[in-house]
């Protein structure tokens, strides 16, 4: 590896490496495997849930390590198992559940778990299958009995970031709110877990610090990464508030974007 080279990449799935017709291209495999090859470490850092990893994992060829679910799970992509869970306790499921009734009462709610996921009667995500996507539908009272690695908040009609904004207000001292979707689906996780704090702790644990990364995004879930790396990429395509954050801006994700930088960074 070159000194100029940066010791770690990471990078976002869906909306920064995953194009809009949910692949991977070409290009970009190849430009993840450059990184391999140079030395450096190579984490992805994404929303999904780690059952949702499998065509990820078979895309770099099993290499490395996965940080899902906001920063809840971290995932060995190699093995394909789940090393890490920091889940939300099932009273402060309950107690946020409440809290987001109360101020939209239209809101559906399903809980994250690392191998599955509960969703209540209500919730349905248009024209997405929430049973074939891994779900088990059960009564409200039963969501809130386990803990959970990401509680989930869909409004059929609500702007995602008025959404946002108001969710921080009524639940932000117990739970981390986000979200990356582009709809009124709120992201919640454990207070204080974050794609920031899952990668920061792995850093440290292999002696790296933020200057030795570069990370890349496009969606608000991805800000505390991108405003903790020392160095950031948002892609074109990325949210207002990213691309307003990041050190630096590259192509959108259907045009490789992320490729076109470590092209540059590992030639």
């Amino acid at each position: 590896m070159s000194q100029s080279s940066p010791r770690v990449i990471a990078t976002d799935l869906d909306g920064t490496i995953v194009r809009s017709d949910g692949t991977i291209s070409a290009r970009t495999v190849d430009a993840l495997a450059r990184v391999e090859r140079a030395g450096a470490m190579l984490v992805m850092v994404t929303g999904r849930p780690p059952r949702w990893m499998t065509d990820v994992a078979a895309a770099v060829d099993h290499h490395g390590v996965a940080i899902c679910a906001n920063g809840a799970v971290v995932y060995d992509l190699h093995t394909e198992t789940v090393l890490e869970a920091r889940e939300i306790p099932p009273k402060v499921i309950e107690e946020a559940v409440g809290r987001l009734r109360g101020i939209a009462p239209e809101l559906q709610f399903a809980v994250e778990h690392p191998a599955g996921f509960y969703f209540e009667t209500s919730y349905h995500l248009g024209r997405w299958d929430v049973e074939a996507l891994g779900g088990r539908r059960v009564d409200a009272a039963e969501l809130v009995t386990r803990p959970g690695t990401k509680l989930l908040a869909f409004h059929p009609d609500a702007d995602p970031d008025s959404l946002s904004e108001k969710a921080v207000q009524a639940v932000g001292d117990i739970v981390t709110v986000t979200h990356s979707s582009g709809r009124g689906l709120l992201e919640m996780s454990a207070l204080g877990v974050t794609k920031a704090s899952a990668l920061a702790a792995l850093c440290t644990e292999h002696g790296f610090t933020a200057a030795d990364v570069v990370a890349f995004g496009d969606m608000p879930n991805d800000l505390p990464m991108l405003t903790w790396a020392g160095t950031s990429y948002g892609v074109g395509n990325a949210h207002p508030q990213v691309l307003a954050a990041v050190t630096h801006r590259t192509s959108r994700n259907d045009d490789d974007g992320v490729a076109e930088v470590l092209e540059r960074l590992f030639p």
